[in-house]
């Protein structure tokens, strides 16, 4: 990806129609009947009805598939208290990320009011308009009062994103880098450097995932969070510790884990090294980690490395969560996101880092390997399995808690309108596909030996739409398996000029040259053959042994 420049970034923002989002209608609008339907006279019928009972808001408009971005620019992006109307491109991004990776359409709402109450009151009053409302880029402590209102007054989601997205995303991300490392989380010394709103929730919701709140230590800029210091306000004092230590390089001393969500340069390549054994460090300050990428790997290469940023591995990146936490919670119907919902949009972002990466997110990302360890311990935000993963385990969280007011019954079908709604489904493919899965058949993989073919027969065999057979040498599958991060357990694999399979070749030999005889083939020339594996492979499809045959890329 080339270096974003200031000039390159305000064409984009400027060039054809200003921002980067437009509303477009979505039903008939062509004709006088059209019109009359979608508003005057036809449009006091949904009215009506809503009336009458408002849940039907989410039937007849656009409610139920509606989130607001709302923000007083107090806290923009590491940019800080730019305004409203200066934070209005971060808002704007915002809601195209919600269109693009989940299909909910946003508006985005900058409200001049640095007032708490009043900023609540004008933000209850809007909330009749949306099925969701995702806050943004509000300053702590105010942030953390405006939320806990909102989610209380008003009877749709309520979520402010910096608190939580970060929390969530992180905490996905400190499951897997734990089992990688061979730690417990109720063992681990856990450092947070950082107590603004996505610290805070970060160490709320590792507490609640197991940490224990005596194992934590959370700094400032004036250092420690201690009892020994005062003034500190109600968020800060939920975290002060006991233990007699006033520096971040003190706290760093036998920690496990570090959460950075401050400002760069402020942790060395000594911290790091007075850490315990495999540690995990986060560094999510942006655009500049608390200490460089390379600084850190370089000193310490037993470690887990994180940062927020796409150029390193192991972003933490909100993306992965917010839009398919509000897409579950809109299509359930949920009056709340609560910590049910949270914690299982967690589970399985960090359950889909184990498995398969489909070649799609590879070439996405001009990688061949992606797999599940010290450099991929998160999907990547370009995963079209986020959708299908996340949103359902949201759903059913609401359902769990008792907080869905549509419940989902028929989980197939919602997963096919995840798809269809991303784009992501072909319903002719999908026919194919459900067909071969009801009776899969025996396929024979020519090249077995080369990327793309042992690739495409291990997705086969996992999508359940054929039993592959590959044909090659053994050894050299299993080497090309490991190096790719695939899992061949429970293919067959044939290796034709192995002496075990000589009554094979001249069986095949025989029958090839039995019907190929009038052309002049002897059976030596067909035994010959049987060596190749195009011949041998088609051979099998011949005697009944397979079904069908893929043949090599050249042949």
């Amino acid at each position: 990806m080339s270096k974003v420049t200031k000039e390159m970034a305000l064409e984009y923002h400027r060039e054809g129609k200003p921002g980067k989002i437009e509303v477009v209608p979505t039903v008939p609008y062509s004709s006088q009947q059209d019109l009359a339907l979608a508003y005057s006279p036809g449009v006091a019928y949904p009215c009506l009805e809503i009336e009458q009972n408002p849940q039907d808001a989410y039937e007849y408009t656009s409610k139920g598939n509606l989130v607001a971005v709302i923000s007083n620019g107090t806290a923009v992006l590491g940019l800080g208290d730019i305004g409203a109307l200066a934070g209005k491109p971060v808002m704007e991004g915002k809601a195209l990320l919600f269109k693009i990776f989940a299909g909910l359409d946003c508006f985005d709402i900058e409200v001049n009011e640095k007032d708490p109450e009043k900023f609540i009151q004008i933000v209850k009053a809007l909330s009749p308009t949306f099925g969701g409302i995702n806050l943004e880029d509000i300053k702590a402590p105010e942030c953390f009062e405006i939320e806990r209102r909102l989610r209380e007054e008003c009877d749709i989601p309520v979520m402010h994103d910096d608190q939580h997205g970060t929390a969530i995303i992180s905490a996905a991300g400190l499951i897997n880098a734990l089992e990688i490392q061979q730690k417990n989380i109720s063992d681990i010394k856990l450092v947070v450097n950082g107590a603004g709103a996505a610290a805070v929730s970060c160490t709320r919701l590792y507490i609640a995932l197991g940490v224990r709140p005596e194992n934590v230590v959370m700094c400032d800029s004036k250092g420690v969070i201690n009892r020994k210091r005062t003034g500190l306000n109600a968020q800060k004092l939920e975290f002060a510790t006991d233990r007699d230590i006033d520096t971040l390089e003190d706290a760093m001393k036998g920690a496990d884990v570090f959460l950075g969500l401050s400002v760069k340069d402020v942790v060395t390549p000594e911290m790091l090294k007075s850490m315990n054994d495999r540690p995990i460090v986060f560094a999510l300050a942006n655009p500049d980690p608390e200490i460089a990428y390379d600084v850190a790997m370089e000193s310490r290469p037993d470690l887990i490395f994180a940062t927020g940023r796409s150029d390193y591995p192991n972003q933490i990146n909100n993306v992965l969560g917010f839009p398919y936490i509000f897409r579950g919670a809109l299509d359930s119907g949920a009056t709340v996101i609560n910590e049910t919902m949270k914690l299982a949009a967690v589970k399985a972002i960090a359950a889909l880092a184990k498995e398969p990466v489909p070649s799609v997110v590879n070439a996405a990302y001009e990688m061949s390997n992606l797999r599940f360890g010290r450099e991929y311990i998160l999907p990547k935000p370009l995963d079209p399995r986020l959708i299908t993963t996340v949103a359902p385990a949201v759903a059913r969280g609401a359902m769990e808690s008792g907080v869905a007011r549509r419940p989902i019954t028929d989980w197939d079908a919602y997963n096919d309108k995840l798809r269809q709604l991303m784009g992501y489904d072909n319903k002719l493919m999908r026919r194919f596909t459900e067909e071969a899965q009801r009776n899969p058949k025996r396929v024979v993989f020519a090249e077995a030996n080369t990327d793309n073919m042992l690739r495409a027969a291990v997705n086969a065999y996992q999508d359940g739409i054929c039993i592959p057979i590959l044909l090659g040498n053994e050894e050299m599958i299993e080497k090309r398996a490991a190096r790719l991060g695939v899992d061949i357990t429970g293919l067959e694999i044939v290796n034709l000029r192995h002496d075990r399979e000589a009554d094979r070749r001249a069986r095949y030999a025989m029958n090839l040259a039995e019907k190929r005889q009038r052309d002049g083939m002897t059976y030596p020339e067909a035994l010959e053959m049987m060596f190749d594996r195009n011949y041998f492979g088609m051979m099998m499809v011949e005697t009944g042994e397979a079904d069908a045959f893929i043949a090599g890329t050249y042949s």
